[in-house]
């Protein structure tokens, strides 16, 4: 997993309130046993005027000239600024594939729904909440400014406005951890690995059958 320390980028505005997995990412994208190729299809039904399948080329289809994502003013855009109850629906942890895997690193909103907050911290992706006022206020600013950027600090936990103000945010402790050190959840367990093996060998010593049993 990719390491988050400090990141500076484009914000673009998704001014809706509940959006849900299925429009993150549809359906019958979720057909594919792999991890990769889900941003091409992040926000597939808004993002597009035509309905889309799995392994259809981008370049064939109709964009949808009205969405945000599709303004050349936030072409390149890494942070999301959206608002409440964000990732709410089922619980596809490809949402946060797609959104990674589009470009996005992180997505500030006054909250978001508890398994997308959850698996997006696993994916390498930070959700920053924010009281719904500065949300408002990082709204207005986005609209007014072409071209604004934000600076995430998660070593200091605070969001540097284009004028240097600090927005202090919160983020458990063993989450911030991880993100600082890339490590999902096999990174984790792989950093017990000589424990792991030395427990197997001490096992198999003792159960010298078990050799025979794993074997076959």
């Amino acid at each position: 997993m990719q390491k988050f320390n400090v990141h500076k980028g484009l914000v673009a505005p998704m001014d809706r309130a509940n959006v849900d997995t299925d429009a993150i990412i549809p359906k019958q994208f979720l057909k594919s046993i792999r991890k990769t190729g889900f941003g091409v299809n992040l926000f597939d039904e808004w993002r597009y005027l035509d309905p889309g399948e799995p392994g259809q080329d981008p370049a064939s289809r109709k964009p949808n000239p009205d969405f945000v994502l599709n303004q050349p003013r936030y072409a390149g855009a890494s942070i999301l600024l959206a608002r409440k109850n964000f990732g709410c629906g089922s619980s596809r942890e490809h949402a946060p594939w797609a959104l990674d895997q589009f470009g996005f690193r992180a997505i500030i909103a006054p909250s978001f729904a508890d398994i997308f907050f959850n698996n997006s911290f696993k994916n390498g992706l930070l959700p920053i909440v924010l009281p719904e006022a500065t949300v408002d206020q990082l709204f207005n600013e986005v609209a007014a400014f072409p071209g604004y950027q934000l600076t995430i600090d998660l070593e200091r936990q605070v969001i540097v406005r284009p004028q240097g103000e600090e927005i202090p945010f919160e983020v458990q402790a063993f989450r911030r951890y991880c993100l600082l050190n890339g490590f999902d959840d096999i990174g984790l367990t792989l950093r017990q690995a000589d424990k792991i093996r030395g427990f197997e060998a001490q096992r198999l010593a003792q159960k010298p059958w078990l050799a025979q049993s794993l074997a076959g």
